[in-house]
């Protein structure tokens, strides 16, 4: 990109020399700043609104700290991306997201100024304080500093470290960045308590009518006003409650004002002891199309500026998240106690429907996934049938409650795990790699994995019919283009289905991996098995082919280690079947960003990739079917 339009950046290798610069320049930096972030996530894609909100205070963060020395932590990262412009990453920054190019998130690896790695949310506090308890330990003077939205302070890990920090009581600053949203909008009485106080009159005018007040005060007196309001806002904002915490309360002042920002954080950064500021900012602050549009603006592909992102035109393929927003609403109309549960994620879960359809029945716990699980099984304990919507990765954050409150008792709850596999852009933070792995070791749940869109209806279905929890698995984005029946039929648990008959091998394809099973099966004369079931297995079908095959091959888009593949080799184990075993999935590694089609054929989960490990495996070649371009 040309640096000619933007002077002072061009100039920003790394925070020191943001420090050089007289702090009457910041104002024009912080427009150049927002201004090269926008035109370059407009090019790369990327996230766009919550690091346009961040600029002011990404800039008034390096110029008082002296990173990387101090230690400043990011919560979940969508806000980062003006930190990583400044901080060496600037020229790299058009490739972000994709393969050999900066994360999304910060990453340890990337860059001494990345101190924490994170993606999934509310970890700041927690990790700062332990940084700060270390620096404490060994006497070292480094400061540390947590930024985290108002979004993040709703999952429950938050409030387990301010409680902790408040007793302990490190040399600590927890900056909040108060813009109501996360992803979607904020919910739950701790946002609206905010909401209400900020937006209420009184505050307003009390500060209104003070600033009146301090222009006739002689200076002494104006400087002794100052620190008095700081205990009135105490009184009429959320000062309170974090200082019954503990912490020492400061603000709101307002987050795009980086004079002030600058003048604040100088003065807590000669105080001691856990520290709050409480900054109020504007999701897509200085772009009047991700202000209007802050969901539409969080996660964007490469677009114009100026036209802003334009809405799909015609009718788009169904994604597997589209037929299982159409199922539920389907499913809803029939079954009255049906119920739609999310973590924070209406949009990307596919819950936008049916939270306009039957809103009694939609539930946003905000971010906490650990709540979310188990409020689904207290629905389920009163008879009522839940369904939660939520990311394979982000179930992992409630797999005590999977295990104790839901397995354990037996409850029949639904989880629609969604963005199953290789997740593409997110990278390492946001792959579902384990759940077939973490949730097939548990009794009592049935694990299924749809090969197309028509089965993931049905096996949603199935789910809800199962007298005990039950999980269903798919990926991102759009499956083959099986387009599913507008029927809420089930299917035979745990029962496999065999797509071709062939001989000598064997191939045993779970989910997403059935595509290029049936290309293979058809180039070797191969059996192919469309497994459909990881838990029950159908254990019936595995003693067929091992007695008809001499090869048995599994495909399975998730870990090796104790995953679909795993189940297949203990069955074989316990029924004294011997053939020849290759399992294929995820190997002992974490997958960076990028596309997901290169994801996949980085760990050879492609089809050429797949028929390649075959074919080494058998130890001879089979042509590859010829095709055109």
């Amino acid at each position: 990109m040309d640096m000619s339009a933007y002077p002072l950046l061009e100039g920003i290798d790394e925070p020191a020399h943001l420090r050089e610069l007289p702090q009457s320049q910041l104002p024009r930096l912080t427009e150049q700043l927002r201004d090269f972030l926008l035109n370059s996530v407009a090019r790369s894609g990327g996230h766009l609104a919550a690091g346009l909100g961040s600029v002011e205070l990404t800039v008034a963060l390096h110029y008082v700290l002296e990173t990387p020395f101090d230690r400043l932590v990011w919560d979940v990262g969508h806000q980062c991306y003006p930190h990583k412009i400044l901080t060496g990453r600037r020229q790299e920054i058009s490739r972000v997201r994709k393969i050999d190019g900066p994360a999304g998130f910060p990453v340890r690896d990337e860059s001494p100024y990345d101190t924490f790695g994170v993606g999934h949310s509310s970890t700041s506090i927690s990790a700062a304080l332990g940084m700060a308890l270390a620096s404490r330990n060994r006497n070292e003077g480094r400061r540390t500093c947590a930024v985290i939205g108002d979004g993040g302070l709703t999952a429950g890990e938050a409030f387990e470290a301010l409680n902790h920090a408040g007793d302990v009581r490190p040399d600590l600053l927890v900056v909040l960045n108060d813009n109501e949203m996360s992803i979607s909008e904020n919910v739950g009485a701790l946002n609206k308590t905010f909401a209400r106080l900020l937006a209420g009159g009184v505050y307003g005018n009390v500060r209104a009518e003070a600033k009146q007040m301090l222009e006739y005060m002689p200076g002494p007196m104006r400087e002794f006003a100052k620190l008095a309001e700081e205990h009135v806002k105490g009184m009429l904002v959320p000062g309170t409650f974090f200082e019954e915490l503990g912490f020492q309360y400061f603000g709101p002042v307002d987050g795009h004002d980086v004079d002030e920002l600058v003048t604040v954080l100088e003065r807590l950064r000669e105080m001691d002891g856990p520290r709050i500021l409480h900054c109020v900012t504007r999701k897509g602050k200085g772009y009047a199309k991700a202000e209007a549009n802050p969901i539409a603006y969080h996660g964007v592909k490469a677009f114009d500026p100026a036209a802003g992102i334009k809405a799909a035109s015609g009718t788009a393929p169904l994604t597997y998240t589209d037929v299982f927003s159409q199922w539920l609403c389907d499913m809803a109309e029939r079954e009255p106690r049906l119920w739609g549960i999310t973590p924070a994620m209406r949009e990307g879960s596919g819950l936008v429907a049916f939270a306009e359809r039957f809103p009694d029945r939609y539930l946003d716990t905000a971010i906490a996934e650990q709540h979310a699980v188990t409020l689904a099984g207290g629905l389920a304990c009163e008879g009522e049938k839940p369904v939660l919507a939520i990311y394979s990765t982000f179930l992992q954050r409630g797999y005590d409650q999977l295990i104790h409150d839901i397995a354990l008792q037996n409850l029949p709850v639904v989880f629609a795990l969604d963005r199953a596999g290789l997740v593409g852009a997110d990278g390492a933070t946001h792959h579902g790699m384990f759940d077939f792995s973490y949730m097939r070791c548990l009794p009592n749940l049935t694990v299924m994995a749809p090969a197309d869109e028509r089965e993931c209806r049905q096996m949603l279905s199935t789910a809800l019919a199962v007298d005990g929890p039950a999980s269903v698995r798919y990926p991102r984005g759009r499956g083959p283009g099986v387009v599913p029946d507008t029927s809420l039929e089930t299917l035979p648990v745990g029962r496999a289905e065999i797509r071709r008959r062939g001989q000598g091998v064997a191939l045993l394809a779970f989910g997403t991996m059935l595509a290029a099973a049936e290309t293979i099966g058809d180039e070797i004369d191969a059996t192919v098995v469309n497994m459909r079931f990881v838990k029950p297995i159908d254990e019936d079908c595995i003693s067929e082919m091992a007695q008809a095959h001499d090869t048995i091959i599994t495909l399975e888009e998730n870990m090796i280690a104790g995953g679909a593949g795993s189940a297949v080799v203990e069955t074989l184990a316990a029924q004294h079947q011997q053939p020849a075993i290759l399992q294929i999935g995820l190997a002992d590694r974490f997958v960076d960003h990028g596309e997901r089609d290169e994801q996949l054929e980085l760990v050879g989960l492609d089809t050429d990739g797949v028929r390649r490990r075959i074919n080494e495996w058998l130890g001879r070649t089979v042509a590859s079917p010829v095709t055109s371009e």
